[in-house]
Parts: structure tokens; C-alpha cells; sequence
């Protein structure tokens, strides 16, 4: 049971917290069986929407479950999964406690608090969710909510190949394309990059033509390609010289041809202009052709970016139906639908953000609807809500009911005098100036309530007014489906400012005509005003006037420098005081789109002065100040001057402009200051020649970036920390951060698993001989989001000294050097660990439950324990009865955070176990004077002196331990491979106290086990009267039984080194978690006058033994006997089983019992 983490005393019995054994069992019995279930957690859930949690959210959840959750949806959706709260056991691996989602394509294990906040979505439309749950350590476990989502092609998007060998996104084999002589062609684009390259969109072509029609960018610029002919549209796109006409965000683009007049039109950015092509008239397209989104040519690259909503119409459309094209209008030639299309998975992707984006789920009643909401539908529009009650005789499902309105609606206003559309229909419970009572709680209510709006551009076409909309719909009442009815009509126009953001920061909510105020961003008690306004010329549109903030409006750099004031020398700050400055200065730094370099110098005193407050005091705020300094790094301006350098007494800011296509070595250092320099010296290039750090960025860093994030990359950014009271890990409390700390960041994205590692070398605040460092990166995404030291991805590289370290890194972030106190890491995986774990477990518990027992037989029994030896063996019994019952409390008591607790419990653990290994070092000094100095051996007051020994000396080892060191600092929380338990922290009481105290135990009882067996087997072998086969056999039980009672199975953490590590643990903690057993087991349950009492006391029948049965023999018996119980029974409860004192064995007489005062020698 050696706690620590250094490989030599790596015991791993203790690997996770676990309730005691005994009061597991008392749990069993006392506790209603309900309570292990909180509720029934192996359930199929098939409907729309709901949510499900872990068993008794939001208490613990119960040790033992096994939980499992069907997601079951029709053919056709998929189901989406998130997880709104999620706390289960952590652990390597998730080998304890965990959560399987299983979405159809692949088994996914969460732990920890890793899925909080997490969406999944199934692959199919089924999704399995099973929980699991040890015997120890409880959480709160999770609450989940899922909603199942139509899998349509409206919600994905489509990433164009770049290649004709990766895949092709082609028109499904089961459509055939009509010959065309006219056309309507819509799509939606994006483009990444801004480089100006040759490419092609989309591709129609047969065996005979390769380009029957296509549209892209060559050399000359945008072309249109019709049967062999090449239309130039440069004309109708307005953009800029080297610009493309397709950014990162969607546009649509139409484009229309017929070829008797043989012209183009393109509608592009609600701009409609033609052009004529000559060439292509009377020119048909054929039919039966391929049609290609991307390119169907190697020499032309298809176009670097994704397409959306493609859809063809074999009839041209003019300007005004063009400008409000709706995504209902269905592309009669080829449509934006999963049935049209043979698309493969790797080339599709969801977004929740498309134009025409529709998930086929009811949506929440739209009391409002702005036109943000609605794209651009409703710009220079009337919004009008209406309100109608179907009555449903047939009692069709919702989801049917829905979906016929709609097509009714839309049919009903088709071809009007007025170009209306039809926007958000949803089911609703109508009250108020609709006057509809429908109580869909009532089975037999037959009625359906549903609201719609109702977009009507008045562009070019006249006033409407809501009660023509409604003669309209009753007019058109008979073409509702079968089993449908019209009840009542309700329409209201709507007239509101859309909800707006201006400026940033400065939310202000849809609302009708009117004042609005909201408070003071950084300023609380004043508020900022805005006013909606009616529309002078029609007085249904309302509009937003601009904001005022003349209340609001303070001067970034006039507030950075009151608050530097605070700050500044002489200033005590304390942690509420740091807590609210960094707060002050994070709003400064998030409202700020640019910030220069004067703002940015005071920002940065600011924080100087901050880090010269104590540890304590920073300790809360640490994590907002980390992140506020990389925003401003983020933020910092590099148009009037680059690179920018800031300096101050405690740490430095650099930030240089990067191309992200340059192939050079990136260089970073800082150093001592120059004459110039008041602080701190930095370098962009080739470096300096001593520096306090430095970073060196290697080539292939954009390689291995996205095309997407290449775009972003455009800065670098390093901060240096002079002081280090930021990073505070208070889970490493057995490593000391011994360096500088250089932090280093590309934009505003994740750089991570490079493939050339960034080398990163920091000095040493001092130096550390002898000891091994480590390279570690600050993780804010742990511990709580306060951060702690993490050393994945991170090596030290061969060239580090006692003065620096030179650290190798596949990711950029916080840096700094950790020195190793521990000596090695631990060398066990997940699946040993696991392993181990419940071995020892098992073998405690058993170990606790036998030591009691041992103790209990010689307790109860009195004959049995007149002897020293019985009762040197229920002091060790006792010990290690102790040992194992607060080992098992250990990890139960830990879950509880409580330090004083957690101090108590280690210290009784350090207590119990050099009380074990000190009764089994009396055990074999026992053994010695009994077996070696046998005659003239009399010790006044034996078992007393032992027990002074054996209890007073571990008592006094661990009263001086907690009187010469801060208790905390001693005993404390530890964390082995993920499992935190109370124990010894600090290293030299550990090594001293525990493996040096170990140490001079196990020498001195493997001595006296030389010397015992060499006693025995001399005695043995004087005997003429048994075979060579008994000898060997009563030879080797003594040699089992002396092995167990003198502790030398712990003598197997000696050998565990290197490649033996691994089978020496499972050796160690099989024979040690189970010596209580085997002491039972040898000392007590085959000892043959413990089996007399048992017969005597707890047997009845012919198992009894009688009352008058002799408990002691002639002394001739125990003479004959007594060599016999030596080899038979050879511990400190039977050398001389039938004996009383020391020198019964060595002398003969005619009784068994002598007088104490009868021997004087060697009195102690």
C-alpha cells in the first residue's frame, strides 16, 4: 500500500474512490431496493421531442446501473441528441464510470464533464444511449434533451470537389433532363480564398458535347457555355477588378437563357441586367445528358467552395419573379431534393443556417417575425399574420395537416394579382383578438388552430389590405384536402421594428412603434435610447431610428488609464479588488473592434501592476485575466505598424503579420532589455543570442491548416510572463513551475497536432540539478476552466540544461517547464489499472473481513490468546484490520473535498500502516528470542513493551511529522492516474517516513526468516520417523506461513523496475491486498487448538467436541509435539503452540505452566 506516484512505490491497490465493504453491506440490507433506481432507465423513446436523464437527476446517481435508451424516429429523420448538463466520474479512458452514444456509425465514450453542452446527431433514424455506473463514486450524471430532424437536402449544403477522382456530385441516374431550348438556372455559392483562379460551378454535358452547358471563370472572365458556345458575363456582375463575384458567404446567382432572342440574364444581388449572345440562337441543348456540380474536366479545376439550392426550370422567369423567388418554388426540371440528386456523404454537410434551411418540425406560434428571420423576402414588404381553425374530420396526423395547409396556402395565393408568400406556418393555441377557443387537450375536439405569415412586396403592385387576404382564403375554402374544413379566418397586419444589434453589444428586441432603452454597457444606471419610428410614407412599415448614447459614451483609453491609476505602485489590491479590474478591463477589450498600441500599452501596465499581488489574491481571476490578454493580443492593430511590441515590468506582448503561403522559419525571442529598451528586448527575426525565451514556428505550420482557416491567419501572436501568479494548478502540488512562461498563438484559431513540432526554449527562474523537467501547456479547458498544467503533445528535447529548457510542441498555447518531484510516471494503462483496481478492492475487503475474524476467534476464546505469540498476532491482526478498512474509506472520504478530512484520513492511513510493518518486525524478533536465544530468556512485562513498540513508535513518526510540517502541506489530496485519494504529498515524508521505515522492516524480518527456516529445517531433519515427502511438505507450509506473517511478499516493491514493473504490481498487490486472508488462514483456521475451540463452542452434533475434552497434555506430549508444532505451525501465534512462555520448548519439565520469577537472566 505505498502511495506515492514514483515508480518504485507505485502500489496500485488504490486507483479509485470506493464506499467501505462493510457499510456497502449494511447499505444492502437496510436500504430499500427503490433507492438503487430511481427510476425505470432502459425505455424506448419514439417521440418528436422530449428529454431524459440519468437515474435520481439531478441527486447522484446509484452505484451498479446499467441503463440503456432507444431513440427511435420514422425513416426519413435523423435525431438529434444535446446534452444540456453532464457530470459522471472522470477517469483514463472513462474505465469507470461512462455514457455510450451509439449513433449508428460509430460508439462514442463520454466521462467527466466533456459532453456538456454537446450536439449529436444519428446517422440513421435510431440512436442508442446506455449508461453505466461502478460500485463507487457518485455524480450527478446528465439531462439530455433530443428532437428528431428531417434528413433534407434544403439543410445541407454541398463541398465541390476539387478533383474528378475524389467523388462527383452528379443529377440522380433516375432524372432525365428534357431538351432545353429556354431556361431557368438558380443556385447559391460560396468561394474560399481570395486567390483569382480559373474554375467551373456546374456542367451538363453528353458523349458528344463535353460542355452542352456550364458556367465558371476563365482567364477572360465569367462565361456562360451553351452548346459549344461561350456567352462573357463580365457586363451584368458587378464586382470589383481581381474580386470574385462568390465570398464566404451564400449568394445566389440566376441565370436565364431561351434561344430565340438568344440573350442572357443574370439576377445577382437583387440585380437583374442581360446581355445578348448571338451565337446561341436557335442553338437546343440535347437531353439525356450528365449534369455535374463542379467541374467535369481535369485541365479546369471546379470552383473552391460549396453550392446550395440548384434548381432548374425549362422556361425563362422575368425580373420581377426573379426578385421574389421563394424556396417553395420548385425547380421543375431539377429540384434542391434529396430525390434529385446522388450526392455522396463525404461531400454533404448540415448547416442550420441555409436560405431555405426547413427541419419539417411544428415551430414555436410566431406572435412576431421580422426580416432578419426572413431573408430578404420581406425588405420593402407588409407582413400580415393569419390566423385560421381547420377542422379536421378524418383526425389526420399533425405533422399531415401541416403540409396540406401549407400546400393550400400557397396554391390559394398563386397567380394573384398580388405577389404574396406564404412564411413560418405552425400549429397554435389562438386567444385574444382572434377570439378562437381550441382546446386540443380534448379528445373529442376535432380542431386544429394554425398561424401563417404572409409576405406581400409592394414594390410594384398595389395596396392590399388584410380583408381581401381573408375573402381570398374563404373563397378558395372547397380545394382544402379531403377531410379538411375551414372554420374561421383571421388576418392582421404587422407592423414592427426587427430585433437589431447596434452597435455591438447593444441588443435591441422587435417591438412595435416606440421608445426603447437599454442599460449602459460599462456604465449602470444610464441608459442608452433608440426609437422605433411608423414609416411617414406608408404607414405600415415602421423603422429604426439610430441609436443615442450620449449617456453611455466613455473613452476607452480615458477608463484604461483611471483604472491603471488603481493599480499603480503603492497600491494594495486585494482578490475582490483584481476580480473587478479585470472585469473593467475585459469589457474595455471585448467592445473594442481595433485596438492601438496606446490603449494597448495601458491594458498591459494594467495587468504588470495586477501580477505583483500575491498568488492568493490572483488565484480567482486568473483564468478571465489569461483570456482578456489574448483577446487584446487578437486585437492589437497592425495597420499603421507591424510588427507591435509592448513591454512592461512583468510581461511583454509581441505581435507580428504572417502570409500565411510563406515557406520561412518563424522566429520570436525576448530578452534582457537594451540601452532602449526599459524592460524587455524583443526580436522578430533571427533571434538573440541569450534569450529569456523564445519560439520558433516551423515551416509546415499552415500546412497544416484548413483552406478555411488559412484565410484567417494573418497574425502572430507571443505574450511573456515575467511573473507567474496566472498559473496556479492546485492538483500540482508534487511539481513546481520552475520557469518563465511564453505563450504563443496563430490568429484567432486552434493550432494543433503539427506536423513539425514548435520548439520553444525558456529559462529557468532558478536551477534545478538533478532533477528531470517536464514540458507542460496551460489547458483553460480543465479543472473547472480554471486551467492546470497539461503535458500531452509536448516532449523535452535532448539539448535542455540545468539553466533552460527546450520544449518540442504539436500545438501552440501557454508554455512552461515543470520539474518532475516524483521521479517517474506512472507505467500502467488504462486496462491494468482497471484491473488492479478491483483486485485489490476485493482482496481488502477480504483481508478486513478475516482479520476480523482472526481477531474475533482469539477474543473470544481465552485459552487461545494465554500465550504471547496468540496475542502478538491480535495486535497484528488488529493493525491490519484498520489498515484496510480506512484504505477502503480513503476514496469515499475524498469525494467530499473536506481538507481537514482529508488530512485526518491520510494521516490515520500513514499511522496504520507502519503499525503493520512494525508488529511484523516484532514478529520476527519474537521468533529470533524464542528459537535462537532459548534458554536463560526472560523479559518482565513482554507484551507490554511490544505493544509500546508497536503502536507508540508509528504513533510518534507521525505526531513529528504533523508538528514539524504544515499539515496541509504533508497530507493532502493526490491524484494517481486520474483518481484523486488522501495521502502523503509531500516527497521526503513519503521516502523517509513510509519507504525508508519499509525498508529497514523488511531487511530485519527477511533476516529472521533466514535464521527461523534454518532452525526449523535443522530440527526437521534430525526426525528419522517421516518420509522425504512429508518433510518437503511440512518444510514448505512453515515456509508459506512465515512469508505471509513477515510481510516478505512487500519485498516484491523492490523488484518492480523497468519491464517488471507491470508483473511485480499484479504480484504486490495480490499477496499484500489478500495477507489478512492468509494469515487467517495458516494462523488461525489450521492451527489445531483454534479448531478445538470451534468444535468445542460453535459445532453441534457429531461436529462437537466434548466439554471434558483435555486442552493440555503430560509433558511428555508437549515435548513429543513440540518440534512437531514448530514445523507444522511455525508463527507467532504456534512456535510452541502448546506452550505458554518463551522456554517452553527448550526445556523439559512435568508441567506446562511455570512461575514468572522463576527465570531472572536478561531481564530488559
Amino acid at each position: 500500500m505505498m502511495l506515492h506516484s514514483g515508480r518504485m512505490w507505485s502500489c496500485h491497490w488504490k486507483r479509485k474512490p470506493s464506499p467501505l465493504l462493510f457499510l456497502l453491506a449494511l447499505y444492502v440490507v437496510c436500504v430499500p431496493h427503490s433507492v438503487w433506481a430511481c427510476a425505470n432507465c432502459r425505455v424506448v423513446l419514439s417521440s418528436p421531442s422530449g428529454s431524459f436523464t440519468s437515474p435520481c437527476y439531478p441527486n447522484d446517481y446509484p452505484n451498479s446501473q446499467a441503463c440503456m435508451w432507444t431513440l427511435r424516429a420514422p425513416t426519413g429523420y435523423i435525431i438529434q441528441i444535446t446534452f444540456n448538463d453532464f457530470d459522471i466520474e472522470e477517469a483514463p479512458n472513462c474505465i469507470y464510470d461512462s455514457l455510450s452514444l451509439d449513433n449508428g456509425e460509430s460508439q462514442t465514450k463520454f466521462c467527466g464533464a466533456t459532453a456538456k453542452g454537446l450536439s449529436f446527431n444519428s446517422s440513421a433514424n435510431e440512436m442508442h444511449v446506455s449508461f453505466s455506473s461502478d460500485f463507487s463514486i457518485q455524480k450527478k450524471g446528465f439531462n439530455a434533451s433530443y428532437i428528431r430532424v428531417a434528413v433534407s437536402l434544403r439543410n445541407q449544403k454541398v463541398i465541390l470537389p476539387q478533383t474528378l477522382d475524389v467523388y462527383q456530385v452528379s443529377v440522380a441516374k433516375s432524372i432525365s433532363i428534357p431538351e432545353l431550348t429556354a431556361f431557368t438556372l438558380c443556385f447559391e455559392a460560396t468561394k474560399i480564398g481570395k486567390e483569382d483562379s480559373e474554375w467551373i460551378a456546374f456542367s451538363y454535358s453528353n458523349a458528344s458535347f463535353p460542355q452542352l452547358l456550364s458556367f465558371g471563370k476563365a482567364k477572360n472572365g465569367y462565361f456562360l457555355s451553351i452548346s459549344g458556345s461561350k456567352c462573357l458575363l463580365n457586363s451584368l456582375l458587378p464586382v470589383k477588378d481581381k474580386e470574385d463575384i462568390f465570398t464566404e458567404s451564400f449568394e445566389q446567382l440566376c441565370i436565364v437563357w431561351n434561344n430565340s432572342l438568344g440573350s442572357v440574364g443574370v439576377h445577382f444581388k437583387r440585380n437583374y441586367e442581360a446581355v445578348p449572345c448571338d451565337s446561341t440562337i436557335s442553338k437546343v441543348i440535347s437531353g439525356n445528358g450528365k449534369l455535374l456540380l463542379g467541374s467535369n474536366q481535369n485541365e479546369i479545376t471546379s470552383l473552391k467552395g460549396d453550392i446550395y439550392n440548384f434548381r432548374l426550370w425549362n422556361f425563362t422567369m422575368n425580373s420581377k419573379i426573379l426578385s421574389n423567388l421563394s424556396c417553395n418554388v420548385k425547380g421543375n426540371v431539377v429540384d434542391w431534393q434529396n430525390d434529385f440528386w446522388n450526392i455522396p456523404t463525404l461531400a454533404l454537410k448540415a448547416e442550420s443556417n441555409l436560405s431555405c434551411g426547413s427541419y419539417l418540425i411544428p415551430l414555436p406560434a410566431a406572435e412576431l417575425a421580422n426580416c432578419v428571420d426572413l431573408g430578404t423576402l420581406c425588405q420593402d414588404g407588409i407582413i400580415y399574420r393569419i390566423s385560421i381553425v381547420i377542422q379536421n374530420i378524418l383526425r389526420h396526423p399533425e405533422v399531415k395537416v401541416q403540409s396540406k395547409v401549407a400546400e393550400w396556402l400557397n396554391s390559394t395565393f398563386q397567380n394573384w394579382n398580388y405577389t404574396v408568400y406564404v412564411v413560418n406556418i405552425s400549429f397554435h393555441l389562438s386567444t385574444g383578438e382572434d377570439k378562437i377557443k381550441v382546446k386540443r387537450s380534448i379528445k373529442d375536439d376535432q380542431r386544429l388552430a394554425i398561424w401563417a405569415l404572409l409576405v406581400y412586396n409592394i414594390t410594384n403592385n398595389l395596396n392590399l389590405e388584410g380583408r381581401a387576404i381573408k375573402q381570398k382564403l374563404l373563397k378558395n375554402n372547397e380545394s382544402l384536402d379531403d377531410g379538411l374544413r375551414l372554420a374561421t379566418v383571421n388576418v392582421k397586419q404587422l407592423v414592427f421594428c426587427s430585433a437589431d444589434e447596434d452597435p455591438k453589444g447593444y441588443k435591441w428586441d422587435s417591438i412595435e412603434p416606440s421608445e426603447h432603452k437599454l442599460e449602459c454597457l460599462g456604465k449602470p444606471g444610464s441608459f442608452a435610447l433608440r426609437t422605433c419610428y411608423h414609416n411617414p410614407v406608408n404607414k405600415s412599415l415602421a423603422y429604426w431610428g439610430p441609436p443615442d448614447l450620449s449617456n453611455c459614451s466613455r473613452e476607452a483609453n480615458e477608463v484604461a488609464n483611471e483604472i491603471l491609476n488603481l493599480t499603480s505602485d503603492g497600491q494594495i489590491l486585494s482578490s475582490a479588488n483584481i476580480t473587478n479590474i479585470v472585469e473593467q478591463v475585459k469589457r474595455i477589450v471585448n467592445k473594442e473592434e481595433n485596438i492601438d498600441r496606446t490603449l494597448g500599452s495601458t491594458i498591459m501596465n494594467i495587468f504588470s501592476n495586477i501580477l505583483t499581488s500575491s498568488d492568493k489574491d490572483l488565484r480567482d481571476s486568473s483564468s478571465e485575466a489569461l483570456k482578456t490578454i489574448d483577446e487584446l493580443a487578437f486585437k492589437i492593430d497592425l495597420n499603421s505598424t507591424s510588427p507591435v511590441n509592448i513591454t512592461t515590468r512583468n510581461l511583454a506582448l509581441g505581435v507580428s503579420s504572417l502570409s500565411p503561403g510563406t515557406s520561412e522559419i518563424l522566429n520570436f525571442s525576448i530578452g534582457l532589455p537594451s540601452i532602449n529598451e526599459p524592460y524587455f528586448q524583443m526580436d522578430f527575426e533571427s533571434g538573440q543570442m541569450d534569450p529569456l525565451a523564445s519560439v520558433i514556428l516551423p515551416p509546415s505550420l499552415f500546412k497544416n491548416l484548413s483552406q478555411e482557416y488559412s484565410v484567417l491567419v494573418k497574425r502572430a501572436q507571443f505574450t511573456f510572463f515575467n511573473k507567474t501568479g496566472l498559473f496556479q494548478d492546485a492538483k500540482a502540488k508534487k511539481n513546481t513551475l520552475v520557469s518563465y512562461v511564453m505563450a504563443c498563438s496563430i490568429g484567432n484559431i486552434t493550432v494543433q497536432n503539427l506536423k513539425d513540432p514548435v520548439q520553444i526554449k525558456i529559462k529557468h527562474t532558478r536551477n534545478q540539478t538533478g532533477h528531470h523537467p517536464i514540458c507542460a501547456f496551460w489547458d483553460l479547458n480543465k479543472n473547472g476552466s480554471s486551467g492546470f498544467w497539461n503535458t500531452s503533445g509536448c516532449t523535452v528535447h535532448t539539448d535542455s540544461d540545468v539553466s533552460e529548457t527546450i520544449c518540442l510542441c504539436n500545438h501552440l498555447t501557454h508554455f512552461g517547464v515543470l520539474m518532475d518531484l516524483s521521479g517517474a510516471a506512472s507505467q500502467m494503462n488504462a486496462q491494468n489499472t482497471k484491473i488492479l483496481t478491483f483486485i485489490s478492492y476485493i482482496g481488502c475487503g477480504l483481508s478486513a473481513i478475516f482479520s476480523a475474524v482472526t481477531l474475533l476467534t482469539y477474543v473470544a476464546f481465552e485459552k487461545l490468546r494465554r500465550d504471547y505469540p496468540s496475542k502478538i498476532l491480535m495486535n497484528l491482526s488488529t493493525a491490519l484490520l484498520f489498515l484496510n478498512l480506512v484504505f477502503l474509506l480513503d476514496g469515499w472520504v475524498t469525494s467530499f473535498h473536506v481538507e481537514g478530512l482529508c488530512t485526518a484520513i491520510a494521516a490515520l492511513m500513514h499511522f496504520f500502516l507502519l503499525a503493520t510493518f512494525t508488529w511484523m518486525g516484532l514478529e520476527a524478533i519474537h521468533m529470533y528470542i524464542a528459537l535462537v536465544k532459548v534458554f536463560n530468556t526472560y523479559i518482565r512485562r513482554y507484551i507490554l513493551k511490544f505493544c509500546i513498540l508497536g503502536w507508540g513508535l508509528p504513533a510518534l513518526v507521525v505526531s513529528v511529522v504533523l508538528a514539524s510540517r504544515n499539515q496541509t502541506v504533508v497530507y493532502g489530496k493526490t491524484k494517481e492516474q486520474g483518481d484523486e485519494l488522501c495521502w502523503i504529498q509531500d516527497k521526503v515524508v513519503f521516502y523517509v517516513t513510509c519507504a525508508g521505515y519499509f525498508g529497514v522492516m523488511f531487511f530485519l524480518n527477511f533476516a529472521m526468516f533466514i535464521v527461523v527456516m534454518v532452525q526449523i529445517c535443522g530440527r526437521n531433519g534430525k526426525r528419522t520417523n517421516r518420509t522425504l515427502r512429508e518433510e518437503v511438505l511440512r518444510n514448505l507450509r512453515s515456509v508459506v506461513s512465515l512469508t505471509f506473517l513477515l510481510g516478505m511478499t512487500w519485498g516484491f516493491a523492490f523488484l518492480a523496475w523497468e519491464h517488471l514493473y507491470v508483473p511485480f504490481m499484479y504480484l504486490f498487490s495480490i499477496f499484500n491486498s489478500l495477507q489478512g486472508l492468509f494469515i487467517f488462514i495458516f494462523h488461525c483456521a489450521l492451527k489445531e487448538n483454534v479448531q478445538k475451540q470451534w468444535r468445542r463452542h460453535l459445532c453441534c452434533g457429531r461436529f462437537r467436541l466434548a466439554d471434558n475434552s483435555d486442552w493440555s497434555k503430560t509433558a511428555t506430549n508437549i515435548i513429543k509435539k513440540s518440534s512437531d508444532n514448530l514445523g507444522k505451525s511455525l508463527s507467532s501465534s504456534s512456535i510452541g503452540s502448546n506452550s505458554t512462555y518463551l522456554t517452553s520448548k527448550s526445556k523439559s519439565s512435568s508441567t506446562t505452566y511455570f512461575k514468572r520469577n522463576s527465570h531472572t537472566d536478561n531481564v530488559f
